[in-house]
């Protein structure tokens, strides 16, 4: 009976490792064809495209742009406003039950017409100056704000962009660790076989490879859904790929962080707006204020008056100046100085808030992508060490020197480490995207 038990239970052991390794292996090659299929159907894209394409569909970016438009009209009709006139006409043309006196005409005549000509000129108050300062300032908020919402889209289209590349040597990584656990249960099989090893080894290498096997299918998945979210960004309604950039070591920011807290705070997009904001504001109240200044108007008027549909039988034209001086309006423009005041004095404290923040938010960034460029260099480092350690492993448990625990944490600390260098490198990138959309502009236009 003892000499039975055995070898029931490694026919059991040999019939559990074929079914299960059958399993995940058809399991597996199904998920991966599929993934094959889609990714060469998917359109690819550089960054420059992802970029410029994520410009003209990102919601907020065209919002920003045609706020620009929409204030540059009213800033150029504030100025039209202060040197032409406003100008309007009049036709009239009526049909009465009985006859009466036509003044046009000096008859008697059942019809009138009428057609008038008015035109206004505000010489002095009305909040005209106020207006064109008002409009200027909203122009250059405007504008301000449209950078900083177009490198904001740039970030997170470079978020996307870099997601997918991430997902892709992630995906890399997990089919490496598969392709090294078929290997070590392919040698464990023939050790158990032989008689060097115990059939708990082909068990720990199977669960190693069932493990790697799922990791790859979540990095698969994870791919298909980084691809959909970068093909929304870009305007598409399926998936699109991103195209390899270069993962050299990033270089050496060209300034010190001295230099891009003082860019930041000088001439940052974000404090831009916000001062602009402040003047326009400013200009508001400036507006707001004109209303206590008297108002000199000039008009001028034209009149035909007819019975026909087109009136001449009597012109008059009259030009006249007009004086108003507003007392009392119930408050409404003290109302009006006073909100204006409030808002004036909101704006001065969001640009006074950002332009203290400035170092804290380019020191998060800045240090980021230092950060990384050293993660970057102790990930290699790690790469490099966990590679010979898994080697020496490796030959070990082939002498059978070590036992399989040793071997699968070598093989695990590999694949994470790889991991962890795709992280660091896509981390700097972020990092560099990051500290551009805070100062915008770019920082290296060469390797963009």
């Amino acid at each position: 009976m003892k000499n039975i038990a055995p070898s029931a239970t490694s026919k059991s052991v040999r019939r559990l490792l074929v079914g299960m390794t059958a399993f995940a292996g058809a399991f597996t090659s199904e998920a991966r064809a599929q993934a094959t299929t889609r990714s060469t159907t998917t359109p690819v894209v550089t960054l420059t495209e992802a970029r410029r394409a994520a410009l003209a569909v990102d919601p907020f970016a065209v919002e920003a742009t045609q706020r620009v438009h929409a204030v540059g009209w009213e800033r150029r009709a504030a100025r039209i406003d202060l040197l032409v006139p406003r100008v309007t006409t009049n036709l009239n043309y009526i049909r009465f039950s009985d006859p009466f006196f036509n003044f046009g005409t000096g008859a008697i005549s059942p019809n009138a017409a009428s057609a008038t000509l008015e035109a206004n000129y505000v010489i002095l108050g009305a909040g005209k100056l106020g207006q064109v300062k008002s409009r200027t300032a909203a122009l250059e908020s405007a504008e301000a704000n449209e950078t900083v919402s177009r490198f904001q889209s740039t970030l997170e289209t470079d978020a996307a962009y870099f997601a997918v590349l991430a997902s892709h040597e992630l995906a890399r990584v997990a089919a490496d660790r598969v392709k090294r656990a078929e290997e070590q249960l392919a040698v464990a099989r023939v050790r158990v076989v032989a008689g060097e090893a115990i059939a708990s080894d082909s068990l720990q290498l199977l669960l190693e490879l069932i493990r790697a096997r799922f990791t790859l299918l979540q990095q698969d998945s994870a791919v298909a859904a980084s691809r959909l979210f970068l093909g929304s960004r870009v305007g598409l309604t399926g998936p699109a790929d991103a195209a390899p950039i270069d993962t050299t070591m990033p270089p050496e920011l060209p300034f010190s962080e001295a230099q891009a807290v003082e860019e930041l705070r000088t001439r940052g997009p974000d404090v831009e707006a916000a001062r602009a904001d402040e003047r326009s504001a400013d200009a508001a109240l400036s507006t707001a204020r004109e209303r206590y200044i008297p108002a000199l108007t000039l008009g001028y008027t034209f009149g035909a008056y007819d019975s026909e549909l087109f009136p001449s039988a009597l012109k008059r034209s009259q030009v006249s100046l007009g004086l108003v001086f507003p007392i009392w309006d119930g408050g409404l423009r003290e109302i009006s100085v006073a909100r204006s005041a409030a808002e004036r004095n909101v704006a001065r404290a969001r640009r006074d808030e950002l332009e203290r923040a400035s170092a804290e938010r380019i020191a998060q960034a800045y240090l980021g992508y230092q950060t990384a460029k050293q993660g970057i260099v102790l990930a290699q480092v790690g790469v490099a060490a966990a590679t010979e350690t898994f080697r020496v492993q490796q030959a070990r448990y082939g002498e059978g020197a070590t036992i399989i625990i040793e071997l699968l944490e070598a093989q695990e600390a590999l694949s994470e480490s790889e991991a962890g260098l795709v992280r660091a490198r896509f981390a700097a990138r972020l990092a560099l995207s990051q500290i551009e959309a805070l100062l915008g502009r770019r920082v290296f236009e060469a390797g963009q």
